[in-house]
């Protein structure tokens, strides 16, 4: 959903100078890839997201990227995020998920992290869609299941 949804956002929508950055389309986009790709680490130590992304999002001042992020470049940090993804999937055990996670804000086992983090895509995703039909009458479709990658059937 959070694919589609940046997937359809018009060229005008995209980085709309009149609307505070915290709230324009690209920046949720960008703010949802990041904290996905932070939570799916195993602890914040360590943590660096992929070129040209940096760890501002983390600064509690609240400082924002100094552009805006292009559709592509986002779209290509999802793809990133699956990729993680799947390889924290796959490599979780009845033990790691019962373990606390590795993050001192986050007072919860890796199996709540999970949840947590999933929670706050949907969360975002239904947020871009909501400005897509305000903005332009129209939103992508409710997608009740991920595609399949290529390996994993």
């Amino acid at each position: 959903m959070l694919e589609n949804a940046v997937s359809a956002c018009p060229p005008a929508m995209w980085d709309d100078a009149k609307i505070p950055v915290p709230q324009r389309f690209w920046y949720l986009a960008y703010h949802t890839l990041f904290w996905l790709d932070f939570y799916l680490s195993e602890r914040e130590q360590g943590f660096a997201p992929p070129a040209p992304y940096s760890l501002d999002e983390l600064d509690p001042a609240g400082v924002y990227p100094g552009r805006a992020y292009s559709k592509s470049e986002l779209l290509e940090y999802l793809a990133h995020d699956r990729d993680k993804l799947r390889r924290t999937c796959a490599s979780l055990s009845e033990t790691r998920v019962a373990e606390h996670c590795g993050f001192a804000s986050r007072d919860m086992s890796v199996f709540e992290l999970h949840l947590y983090n999933m929670r706050h895509v949907q969360h975002h995703a239904a947020q871009l869609n909501l400005l897509l039909r305000q903005g332009t009458d129209s939103a992508p479709p409710w997608v009740g299941q991920g595609r399949v990658a290529p390996g994993d059937a």
